[in-house]
């Protein structure tokens, strides 16, 4: 997987490995596994320092996540309607190119950056890290970072995120959670998309999908979220509102929240299914 798609190597930690990087020269032949996990030690240590800021500033960071076409940028056009005048909201948009689902937000009326991750297939901390320049934390309750639409890698990377929400459209199978384990054990919450269909999408039964996330030892909640038609957001609303109350009590104990990172998830972008190191294809 690592080979082809990309998500060794990110924009944002690029740098990492050019000229004097700090990974750019590797101690014994071992270059492939050295090197990857060097980039995911970097992503960790750039994650807390992330983490850091948004807690300083009393920030709630997270991070949504889907596969593509689930109606992540949909969630948060209601979701900016709704808590307009009442929760301050800034987002990052992930994607492999354009700057469409950032114009989508801006027309909302709130701050929006987009990160083109070129190959990458997830966002990184580094990214996340240059983007937070381009926005003011004072003026934030809530930062949304919209992942690139994939099921797989974006839940192995700490982008200093509290917390992890998982998108699962109606379009899709109710049996993506079991497909796709490491996704959804890192929900901490799950939201069924585009409910709306569901009386003309028989074959998805929301009672399995959530019995297929149970049965991964999962206590998240299960909401299910008509974006589009502004319905059945209510549930979504307060889960945010607890979160963000969540947040400013742990901000006064000086504490902080970790996500779900699924280490799983990182060693599978460390090893083939044979156990072999990925081959690793150094930038020049």
């Amino acid at each position: 997987m690592c080979d082809t798609c990309g998500c060794n190597i990110t924009p944002g930690n690029a740098h990492l490995l050019r000229n004097d990087g700090p990974l750019a020269r590797s101690a014994d032949g071992r270059e492939a596994i050295t090197l990857l996990k060097g980039l995911l030690s970097e992503n960790d240590r750039q994650a807390a320092h992330n983490r850091e800021h948004f807690d300083r500033q009393g920030v709630l960071a997270l991070n949504l996540m889907s596969s593509p076409g689930s109606g992540k940028t949909a969630l948060l056009e209601a979701t900016i309607e709704a808590l307009a005048g009442k929760l301050r909201i800034a987002v990052i948009e992930g994607d492999l190119e354009t700057e469409n689902d950032a114009e989508r937000i801006r027309a909302k009326g709130v701050p929006a950056v987009q990160i083109a991750t070129g190959t990458a297939c997830h966002l990184d901390a580094h990214m996340v890290h240059d983007a937070l320049h381009r926005l003011d934390l004072d003026n934030i309750d809530i930062l949304f970072i919209e992942n690139v639409g994939n099921l797989v890698c974006p839940a192995s990377f700490d982008l200093g995120h509290h917390r992890n929400i998982t998108l699962l459209s109606v379009t899709e199978g109710d049996d993506k959670p079991a497909k796709y384990p490491v996704m959804f054990r890192a929900a901490d919450v799950m939201l069924i998309s585009k409910a709306d269909l569901l009386a003309v999408l028989d074959d998805f039964d929301p009672a399995a999908a959530e019995r297929h996330l149970r049965n991964l030892a999962s206590r998240a909640p299960v909401l299910t979220v008509a974006a589009r038609k502004q319905r059945d957001i209510d549930a979504w609303l307060e889960w945010l509102r607890t979160e963000v109350a969540a947040q400013r009590e742990r901000v006064a104990r000086r504490e902080t929240l970790h996500p779900a990172v699924q280490s799983e998830g990182q060693a599978l972008h460390a090893n083939s299914g044979t156990g072999q190191p990925h081959r690793f294809v150094r930038l020049p």
